[in-house]
């Protein structure tokens, strides 16, 4: 199980990362009408919930919601996922991934990834950009 969960963390690192290096720096401010962030906040958020629901719900350590300073161009935001998808990571090759709190904890993570990552695609859509081809 456990060596299964983190190929799924591997794939859905590498299209995430893909989705939010597809869009061009200029373009990082880019909102939607209607939306309450814009591309590089989506991606701030992404990553903050990543941790928040890492620390959580995988590891059962209750944190209040304390978002840190947005990373603001395109390679602080990427930097910043790369940064947290290698903690996911490490923190779940620690763990055992075989009790039901650590496999639902790490598919609760992996779902508000995929809500907001949803999000960056139609973003990414909407400028005129073909996203990159999922991965799953």
């Amino acid at each position: 199980m456990k060596k299964q969960l983190l190929e799924t963390l591997k794939k859905a690192t590498h299209y995430t990362l893909a989705v939010a290096a597809m869009m061009p720096e200029k373009e990082y401010t880019f909102k939607p009408g209607g939306a309450a962030w814009n591309f590089a906040e989506l991606l701030n958020h992404t990553g903050y919930g990543l941790q928040w629901w890492k620390t959580n719900y995988l590891l059962g350590k209750e944190t209040a919601w304390e978002p840190p300073v947005l990373q603001q161009t395109r390679s602080e935001v990427l930097n910043y996922l790369t940064q947290v998808f290698q903690d996911l990571e490490d923190t779940c090759a620690q763990l055992s991934m075989n009790t039901e709190a650590e496999v639902y904890g790490f598919h609760a993570t992996l779902d508000h990834l995929t809500h907001h990552r949803g999000q960056a695609v139609l973003y990414l859509r909407c400028q005129g950009h073909t996203p990159p081809e999922y991965i799953y």
